[in-house]
């Protein structure tokens, strides 16, 4: 398993999200990279548009840099990461030797949750980020299943109006999350070597979702019982054995 990797982690989220999961790997002097997406831990980097198109390209570069030390490797991603990171496999396959992704996907026939529709609305989008407090995202992450110490670490970062103005810009720049007409006409281009790894009871992006990509595309799925859409800090363990078992397969 010394394939190099590279974790993407999603929204509202930050690198923390990894740790109970890179716990259970125990990947040793596997080369691992986890960075923040651009804007999420610090400022938004000057002239960093934060589109959807902006974050795929930062996730290349991230892969090409891994690839030019250690050869092809192997991205894994959640919930916005997970988008990212097919992206990056669908424009550089050359870069990849496996995919593996949580509780998201390219899909041309979802329509977003609830969130994504108010964040994708102008003025709406505003006053829930006004409103939208740290100690009560704190609250909601622990009551949807992520690790109350983590939780509480990444509603701190809630603070930033950088991360925030960054999701924003990143839902309106895929119309809430819609990509009918542009990423997921390049579904034919992931390389064969993918995995889907999901909580079975995601709120924001239901099992089924997750059923009708892999049906269409072939692509294996497991399902993590008992964990939602933060599997990969509810129920590491079950996690660190789905992608031990692909990486061993890829």
């Amino acid at each position: 398993m010394t394939t190099a990797k590279l974790f993407l982690h999603g929204v509202p989220d930050s690198p923390l999200i990894w740790d109970p999961l890179l716990g259970e790997l125990g990947l040793g002097d596997t080369p691992v990279a986890v960075p923040a997406l651009p804007g999420f831990t610090a400022p938004l980097p000057a002239g960093f548009p934060a589109t959807k198109e902006a974050y795929a390209d930062w996730a290349v570069r991230e892969a090409e840099a891994l690839f030019a030390a250690h050869g092809p490797i192997d991205i894994v991603g959640h919930d916005w990461g997970a988008l990212i990171a097919q992206r990056v496999a669908m424009l550089r396959p050359d870069l990849i030797r496996s995919w593996a992704i949580s509780n998201a996907v390219i899909d041309p026939d979802y329509r977003g949750h609830r969130l994504a529709r108010i964040w994708n609305t102008p003025l709406l989008g505003e006053i829930f980020m006004a409103l939208s407090k740290p100690a009560k995202l704190a609250e909601g992450l622990a009551a949807a299943g992520m690790p109350a110490g983590i939780a509480a670490q990444e509603a701190a970062q809630w603070a930033s109006k950088d991360k925030r103005r960054a999701i924003l810009k990143l839902y309106r720049s895929a119309k809430g999350l819609s990509f009918a007409h542009d990423w997921a006409l390049d579904i034919p281009r992931l390389p064969a070597k993918g995995a889907l790894i999901w909580g079975e009871g995601d709120p924001y992006v239901e099992l089924s979702v997750a059923r009708r990509f892999a049906a269409n595309t072939g692509t294996p799925l497991t399902v993590i019982e008992g964990a939602g859409h933060w599997a990969i800090a509810e129920r590491p363990q079950q996690v660190a054995a789905a992608l031990r078992a692909f990486w061993n397969g890829a």
